[in-house]
């Protein structure tokens, strides 16, 4: 699948925007006035990869690629390139504040970095394969072993008690943190699980999937307990407000929606984004949203909308 991809984006409008995705390049021009997509994926991409090969390989294969894109496209990729290849020796500790930041990437590893100046502290090795979520921890103390494919989210419960992860298996998976062992399989969807959360209480657990729908199971039974249906495209984020009585998704179809949590009841549709929603998120009142769509401005940094919910207050 390519929702993940690192994307290098561009459009025929002589712009370029580079889009965090898996590792690939996403075509964007008009055609019939309407605005198309096209994808090519560049997963075998590495720090040893002839980039010129590479460009001339795929504009024999992409007529949208022309003689004049080559070398945008060329750069584009070096740039790529680079940051798979860089190293970093740095000696680091690690402290629970706001003035650090991790992440977790396709190259294998994950990062530690300034919030306030971008600098890389201090980066971790070990995974034999992509890091589509970074925990804080110091020392790995166990491995968590059971999925069938990528592990698109993992997440702790409030206490710390339990793990939560979610696959491309179709199924979430629930974890002792103590032992490490599997406590649970939460199943039901008919495709990958693109996210998965606690609510704030750690009693329930909402699941969204590339079906179309997102599930909430009961931390307690383990037991789905209410679908919530409506969307009409993937679902790649599902968030508890703070009062653990909504549930916001974000999806492919261009919306995000509001749920009860209760009931599975549909709220609102918040409309208005061009594009996929990928990140949506309460702030810590519940009464205001913010949603962000899959394109990242070099003007603006992000296309993000804010939307404020007086009937959550």
């Amino acid at each position: 699948p390519r929702r993940r991809s690192r994307i290098l984006r561009y459009c025929c409008h002589h712009k370029c925007f580079i889009f965090v995705y898996f590792l690939g390049i996403m075509l964007e021009y008009e055609k019939s006035g309407q605005l198309k997509t096209k994808s090519i994926d560049l997963l075998d991409l590495d720090p040893s990869t002839d980039v010129s090969a590479l460009v001339e390989e795929i504009q024999k294969a992409e007529p949208l690629i022309t003689a004049s894109r080559s070398d945008q496209v060329k750069l584009l990729i070096q740039r790529l390139q680079n940051k798979l290849g860089q190293h970093s020796n740095h000696k680091f500790y690690l402290f629970k504040v706001i003035d650090k930041i991790a992440t977790g990437s396709f190259d294998k590893t994950c990062k530690l970095w300034s919030v306030e100046t971008g600098k890389c502290y201090h980066t971790f090795r070990g995974h034999t394969a992509e890091i589509s979520e970074p925990f804080s921890f110091c020392r790995k103390v166990y491995t968590l072993i059971g999925h069938c494919a990528e592990i698109s989210s993992a997440l702790f419960n409030w206490d710390c008690s339990l793990i939560l992860t979610g696959s491309m298996d179709k199924t979430c998976k629930l974890w002792d943190a103590v032992n490490g062992k599997c406590v649970a399989t939460l199943t039901g969807h008919d495709d990958e699980i693109l996210d998965s959360c606690f609510d704030y209480a750690g009693k329930l657990i909402a699941t969204a999937s590339a079906d179309g729908t997102a599930r909430i199971f009961s931390a307690a039974t383990r037991n789905c307990v209410t679908k919530l249906e409506g969307h009409e495209g993937e679902i790649s984020k599902i968030s508890f407000n703070p009062q653990g009585n909504r549930l916001l998704t974000g999806s492919s179809d261009k919306t995000a929606r509001i749920w009860d949590a209760q009931t599975g009841q549909c709220l609102q549709v918040l409309e208005g984004h061009m594009d996929e929603i990928f990140s949506c998120a309460f702030n810590y009142k519940g009464d205001i949203i913010i949603t962000g769509r899959g394109e990242i401005n070099p003007i603006n940094s992000a296309l993000l909308s804010n939307w404020l919910l007086e009937f959550l207050s």
